[in-house]
């Protein structure tokens, strides 16, 4: 078992990793020395500046600037790692936050018991992008453009959860090393409190476990921690999303 300050690292590298990859795809990233940057005028995600280190003084104004300089909004997140409380740096330089998750993992290796009454079918073509980019809007409230969909990933897939009564929800999964990214796991409104959350997770741990992968990791919403942790996810740290008030 791997210690929690390699738990961690994991996670946080697949979350970035997976904005970093997309944002590519789309000729919208950029690195420099103390922060990344990803922006899309037609999309509400990746778009996020993230940091490389803890905050500082310097980097921050130059984050700020930056973040001026664009229309968009974009999120900026704050993982608690550092024990420093540098996110006070953030609300006192006009930073709101936005929403806070809790990024957790789970050690992959018992075998999950597929349901056949749920199927995740991989994205592909335009139609079945333009369906995710409508589901994942439904389940989350915010915009994922299907453009973002389209292009070929070695280690990202979309898929849609379909039962038979029709399509359900949305998950993406990114690769990183021996871990499994679960990100964007989401059921449309009115399908949810039927058990389809349950069964879409089991459904995707079981296919992360069947390729091969070690750990699974995921950031949880309120709403998704209780599901993952009786599922045996593990929390190992808090990441709190800011946004800079205009």
């Amino acid at each position: 078992m791997k210690n929690t300050t390699a738990l961690i690292s994991e996670n946080i590298d697949n979350l970035k990793s997976l904005w970093r990859t997309v944002a590519k795809k789309a000729n919208a990233y950029s690195s420099g020395a103390d922060f990344d940057f990803a922006y899309l005028d037609h999309s509400q995600w990746p778009n996020r500046l993230w940091f490389h280190q803890d905050i500082r003084e310097d980097s921050l104004k130059a984050a700020k600037d930056r973040l001026l300089s664009t229309p968009g909004k974009l999120v900026i997140p704050y993982w608690d790692i550092y024990k420093s409380y540098t996110h006070e740096m953030l609300e006192i330089n006009g930073f709101e936050k936005s929403f806070e998750q809790v990024g957790m993992s789970l050690k992959l290796g018992r075998p999950y018991k597929k349901s056949e009454a749920l199927l995740l079918k991989k994205v592909s073509g335009e139609e079945g992008a333009l369906l995710w980019e409508k589901l994942f809007g439904q389940a989350f409230g915010y915009k994922i453009s299907h453009r973002l969909l389209l292009p070929d990933y070695e280690s990202t897939s979309f898929l849609l959860a379909l039962h038979k009564d029709g399509p359900v929800g949305t998950a993406i999964l990114h690769n990183t090393g021996t871990v499994a990214g679960i990100h964007a796991m989401g059921i449309v409104p009115e399908m949810r409190r039927r058990g389809f959350a349950g069964q879409m997770m089991i459904n995707l741990l079981h296919q992360c476990t069947e390729q091969g992968f070690k750990y699974a990791a995921l950031q949880a919403s309120d709403m998704g921690k209780g599901l993952y942790q009786k599922l045996g996810f593990e929390e190992l740290f808090t990441m709190k999303n800011y946004v800079l008030a205009r």
